[in-house]
């Protein structure tokens, strides 16, 4: 019987990923360690795992044959830093380590856009190819990815079967609390900054179909960028509001507003006793145009498609105004 490992299985991504695996008929080992799953299927073994204890890690890879890995710190406080950079290193690590000892058959690893390099002016998309420069502008979190996917080309170097994706930022359904999802809870509270930056987007649905083609090819010590496309913060706000009759963003943030906008933020976080929306490195992301090439999974997969993130912003904002 084929068994599947997915860590980070309680998460965003994990959630719907498990969705996808259990409607192919696919028995699965589904790590979580502080978020409590939600979801329950016969098909589902949930197991507690602390991916940073290397001997519960060896005792849940035992039996396994293909192994997703989904989890990782997400932080861009600065009190987080260190952690964020280390642990997502360190349990990618584990991983690898007890995915060669287990002889698993493949491994697919979930990195981000935020590992890949800078584009230049000679390059001005960045791709697969773009080389990782070293620079304060660089988050923890992305350096923590980055470090996380050089233990995987180890763990290749030394015989692992395995592939990496590397997504933009997902949006779909989830906790519209946390992570990105948290971008429909401040266009519903009518979040009144833009900044000029772009990135790539992408649904959180294609992400889990694309890790599964992934798996399910012969491709091995590849990588690849997964975006729809290129779009500004201003465009996917405003997208955002309009889904849910809200009045979209309207006050430009330039370096000096944005720094201003992120002060406001952590205090209206800090008497709500949340995490702020905007942090020194959130609105550093915010600022940057970063356009991304997403041709090569497309050439490699040419049955594959993207959902527009039209159409992804109205889905989920119908769901979102479902839960509020």
């Amino acid at each position: 019987m084929l068994l599947v490992l997915v860590t980070g299985a309680s998460g965003f991504l994990g959630k719907h990923l498990l969705e996808a695996l259990v409607v192919k008929g696919l028995s699965v080992r589904a790590l979580f360690n502080r978020t409590q799953p939600q979801f329950n299927h016969s098909l589902i073994e949930w197991v507690a795992c602390d991916l940073l204890d290397v001997y519960a890690v060896e005792d849940v890879m035992q039996g396994i044959r293909q192994v997703y890995h989904c989890a990782a710190i997400v932080s861009f406080e600065q009190k987080d830093r260190d952690r964020v950079i280390e642990q997502n290193r360190s349990a990618t690590a584990n991983v690898v380590d007890e995915a060669l000892n287990a002889g698993v058959e493949k491994l697919i690893h979930v990195s981000s856009i935020a590992a890949l390099g800078r584009a230049t002016k000679e390059n001005k998309l960045i791709s697969e190819e773009t080389h990782w420069e070293e620079s304060n502008n660089n988050t923890a979190y992305a350096i923590g990815k980055y470090r996380a996917e050089m233990e995987v080309w180890r763990g290749m170097a030394e015989g692992l079967d395995a592939a990496i994706i590397n997504p933009g930022i997902i949006l779909g359904e989830g906790n519209y609390n946390e992570g990105s999802a948290k971008l429909f809870q401040s266009a519903y509270e009518e979040f009144p900054w833009y900044t000029l930056g772009v990135n790539g987007w992408v649904d959180v649905k294609d992400v889990a179909r694309a890790a599964i083609l992934l798996m399910e090819s012969n491709i091995v010590a590849e990588r690849y960028v997964l975006t729809e496309g290129n779009h500004s913060y201003k465009d996917m706000f405003t997208w955002m509001a309009n889904a849910m009759l809200r009045k979209p963003p309207h006050k430009h943030a330039n370096a000096f507003m944005s720094k201003v906008a992120r002060i406001f933020s952590g205090i209206k976080a800090g008497f709500a006793g949340k995490k702020p929306l905007l942090t020194r490195e959130t609105v550093r992301t915010a600022q940057a145009i970063c356009h991304y090439d997403n041709a090569k999974f497309l050439q490699q997969f040419p049955g594959f498609t993207y959902e527009s993130m039209k159409n992804t912003v109205e889905r989920v904002s119908k769901d979102f105004l479902k839960n509020i």
